[in-house]
């Protein structure tokens, strides 16, 4: 097996593992607020950044050196955490992640006034398209479109700018900076709001929090491990392969059955998607933002994996 190969194969175990994560987020959803499973989730996601963050031996202090993109950056993955958490509690996953798919074409977008890159016409043309693919999931003035859509689209928006700010200022700042203040506001802001919506949790479902850390961890190290084995152009795309996850758990555990629009939306997000990332392969002076960042949205409940990626992979 090639390299290539061993990284593809890598990249498609680490998101079945996060879309594993985000089935107990969804049952768990079931039973209690958006709030308490990030507040619980942080809280468990502590101990295995600390394994993270040993590795950061980059002197410095803790001050970030841009405090109001890193301000910027921790408001948008807070936001993120919460709307994806809520989002994937009352959605069918498959349309949740149809509608977070449209994170890398806004980081496109995005990359244009801060990052400075320059969007061709055909690019452009993709960007549209898989925006028209996000319409027809969303399906405006249907009367099915719930909070929960808005609640999926606000995550892709708020992802997307916590990316692109990550390759902003992610070669200045440090690791720990980057990974630690979307982790502590979370973990502050929840806790402020937790005493409001608490339920009283059996030990069963604290399990299931610590495997939702255990799980977001494990993903996180094969991620990695895909990034700094195959080509970015490689690796990047098996992130799709969430929606077969989805549709195939969706349909065991909630008994959901994705409808025409969604698979019609899927298919021209995800091909869309994929043009740019080819597009932007090839481009030799591009700062190639979609492929840097295509993890996991941002949430700011466990350690980023981008952070990682960049510094550790020689290909980028």
């Amino acid at each position: 097996m090639n390299q290539n190969a061993k990284g593809a194969l890598y990249a498609l175990i680490a998101f079945g593992i996060f879309a594993s994560h985000d089935v107990i987020i969804k049952v768990l959803g079931g039973s209690y607020s958006p709030v308490q499973i990030v507040f619980f989730s942080v809280l468990f996601s502590f101990p295995l950044a600390m394994l993270y963050l040993l590795r950061d031996a980059t002197p410095g202090t803790l001050i970030p050196k841009h405090p109001w993109w890193m301000v910027a950056r921790t408001f948008a993955a807070v936001i993120t955490g919460f709307c994806a958490f809520y989002a994937f509690s009352v959605l069918p996953l498959a349309q949740v992640y149809a509608i977070i798919f449209a994170s890398p074409l806004l980081i496109t977008i995005l990359a244009i006034p801060i990052l400075g890159e320059q969007v061709k016409l055909r690019r452009w043309i993709a960007v549209a398209i898989g925006l028209c693919g996000v319409m027809v999931v969303l399906r405006p003035g249907n009367s099915s479109l719930e909070l929960g859509h808005l609640a999926a689209l606000i995550s892709a928006i708020c992802g997307a700018i916590a990316s692109i700010i990550v390759r902003k200022i992610g070669r200045e700042e440090r690791t720990v900076v980057i990974m630690l203040y979307p982790m502590m506001a979370n973990f502050i802001v929840m806790a402020a709001v937790l005493p409001v919506v608490y339920q009283p949790m059996p030990i069963e479902d604290l399990g299931k929090l610590g495997i939702v850390a255990i799980f977001a961890w494990i993903a996180g190290r094969f991620l990695i491990a895909a990034y700094n084995t195959g080509e970015a152009v490689v690796v990047a795309p098996m992130q799709y392969s969430q929606i077969l996850w989805a549709t195939f758990y969706g349909l065991m555990f909630f008994d959901e059955k994705p409808d025409t629009h969604t698979i019609i939306g899927s298919c021209i997000i995800i091909a869309s998607g994929l043009f740019i990332v080819l597009r932007e392969s090839k481009s030799p002076g591009s700062e190639q933002p979609v492929l840097r960042t295509r993890s996991r949205p941002e949430t700011g409940t466990s350690p980023r994996v981008s952070t990682f990626i960049k510094r550790r992979n020689p290909k980028k």
